[in-house]
């Protein structure tokens, strides 16, 4: 079964990545697997980012990752595969991923425009235009530890992926956040 584990940047993806790695599961770093096999289409030179040819990089993995076995697909546009079964969504509120990407030493701009995408849901939207809701989870990272999320995530996939009130998708809102920037 192949899987999304997306999120806005800071949300702790490549971290649970890990985590899940510890535990035996198989992860595949998208940008990586992009790299290595010519799925770049250029650079976003106003982001400074490599731009991924998705359509490439979706064919790329039907033809190479047929089996039945759990296979992790860390990236923050995983959700954009039509090949993935199940979607993963790490969640931050704005301020905590504020801190976090301010952590990471990001420019003022790079900063705003990903706390723009988690205020407005944008992975969410994405993902509901691709997958059935019911194929498509939510874990809040803001207050729990690497270990905690995923073991939620561990969790998740032992019942199957299975709907769950807990992980149900509409449960996490920031747009609260959009107001308080109008606010004098």
């Amino acid at each position: 079964m192949q899987v999304a584990l997306t999120g806005t940047p800071g949300t702790g993806k490549s971290a649970v990545a890990i985590q899940l790695q510890k535990k035996g599961y198989t992860i595949v770093r998208l940008h990586e697997l992009a790299i290595q096999n010519g799925c770049i289409d250029g650079i976003d030179k106003k982001r400074n980012s490599q731009i991924i040819d998705m359509e490439k990089l979706h064919k790329y993995i039907k033809k190479n990752f047929t089996t039945n076995e759990l296979v992790f697909f860390e990236g923050h546009v995983a959700h954009l595969l039509k090949t993935m079964e199940k979607v993963i969504i790490l969640r931050c509120h704005p301020k905590e991923l504020k801190r976090r990407l301010m952590k990471k030493k990001w420019n003022t701009q790079k900063i705003q425009e990903n706390i723009n995408a988690e205020t407005i849901d944008v992975i969410l939207c994405e993902a509901v235009e691709l997958h059935p809701k019911k194929n498509i989870f939510e874990i809040d990272t803001t207050n729990i530890n690497i270990e905690e999320v995923a073991a939620s995530i561990v969790k998740i996939s032992k019942k199957n992926f299975q709907p769950t009130k807990t992980y149900n998708i509409g449960l996490i809102d920031w747009s609260e956040e959009i107001l308080k920037g109008f606010q004098a």
